[in-house]
């Protein structure tokens, strides 16, 4: 098959191409791997310059093209669809893949219609809690674009329940497909030899995460936590890892190691010198349909974690409820913590592999394409 990536250049804080990360990047390395001919075409919300690149998909193909924003802004916003119109009516594909944000997802039922081929969207968080939602008219485009989809995937059960039941979608036609890792980054190291290398101590628990230290998503509970924890714990030290925003800095202390925002290889690094790795999500539109992509990177590096009781967090580790604690409850969160450093419990949980997930709807995707080959046949 000859399938379109639609989805935007940057993706939390990574850039999707050349960092060749996470979700938006093995959804169409994997298809490329399983013998298709895949071409992702990002669009820069910044101003970078365009490019293409071709990276190693064999037995398949993956061809990546990004174009820029740039000034226009919303003007450039409303020129893009033809653009890629023409270079997709080049390519004759026989599927698009919609994925990234809510303009990613009209775009592609609008460039779907024109092209008469079936398309996907993949949902990796609720859209309706990002920011584009307050701009008029994007929640109605979002539905309207998830509506006319052959095939949803989303990256968490609560999530497929809310588009089955607020969008109105066949439950046949939405599919999970969590996000997971690459295994080869992402795995247990020597605590010792990954506490040397970020120059952290090397005799004392330590606790912490990584990510955006943002009020939103939950970080607060976890600042607030660690007055308690220090004061009870005078020997635990608290690591941080990602950007923030002025308004909430992270604590200090002579006791919190901030490591700035770090190379995603030295995530691992951080997870795997860890005692306890804390995943603090609200319970808002946001925290309540996500999946962490943290969670299994904690759990493929072999840490015992303490995780905000929400959403696919709750459903994860229901087997482990000494891990949970109630969302934006510091003292809760708190307690989950002493309680891992106490008696530290790794959760028995499979981190799934990235070849699997995508592997297990490409049976979905050929049959939509063979369905589309048929009609036009007819």
């Amino acid at each position: 098959m000859r399938i379109a990536f639609l989805c935007k250049r940057r993706y939390m804080g990574k850039d999707v191409i050349l960092d060749r990360y996470a979700r938006l990047y093995e959804i169409p390395r994997q298809l490329a791997r399983l013998g298709h001919e895949v071409r992702g075409y990002c669009l820069d919300y910044g101003r970078g310059a365009p490019g293409e690149w071709i990276h190693d998909g064999s037995p398949g193909t993956l061809h990546w093209e990004s174009r820029p924003l740039g000034r226009l802004g919303l003007p450039g916003l409303l020129r893009y669809p033809a653009s890629l119109l023409r270079r997709l009516r080049a390519f004759r594909p026989d599927m698009l893949v919609a994925a990234s944000d809510i303009p990613h997802v009209a775009l592609g039922r609008l460039l779907s219609d024109r092209l008469e081929v079936p398309y996907v969207v993949d949902l990796y968080d609720n859209f309706e809690g990002f920011g584009q939602a307050r701009i008029p008219c994007f929640v109605p485009m979002l539905r309207w674009g998830t509506r006319g989809a052959a095939l949803v995937t989303t990256t968490s059960e609560p999530l497929r329940q809310l588009v089955v039941n607020g969008y109105g979608l066949p439950g046949e036609c939405v599919v999970t497909m969590p996000s997971s890792v690459d295994k080869a980054v992402f795995h247990r190291q020597d605590a010792i030899g990954a506490r040397r290398k970020l120059g952290l101590p090397l005799d004392m628990p330590l606790i912490g995460t990584a990510g955006g230290l943002y009020r939103d998503k939950g970080i607060a509970a976890l600042y607030a936590a660690w007055e308690r924890i220090r004061s009870g714990r005078p020997d635990v030290h608290l690591v941080l890892a990602g950007p923030y925003r002025g308004e909430l800095p992270p604590p200090r202390d002579e006791r919190v190691h901030y490591l700035g925002e770090m190379a995603h290889n030295d995530v691992a690094t951080l997870f795997s010198a860890l005692d306890v790795g804390v995943i603090s999500v609200l319970d808002t539109a946001f925290g309540r349909y996500c999946f962490p992509q943290k969670a299994y990177e904690m759990l493929a590096c072999g840490l015992p974690v303490a995780a905000a009781d929400v959403g696919a967090m709750s459903d994860l580790f229901r087997d482990c409820p000494t891990a949970l604690f109630t969302a934006d409850d510091p003292s809760g969160l708190a307690d989950a913590v002493l309680r891992q450093l106490a008696r530290p419990t790794t959760a028995d949980i499979a981190v799934p592999d990235w070849a699997a997930l995508v592997g297990s709807i490409e049976p979905s995707l050929r049959r939509l394409a063979a369905q589309r080959h048929l009609a036009v046949a007819t």
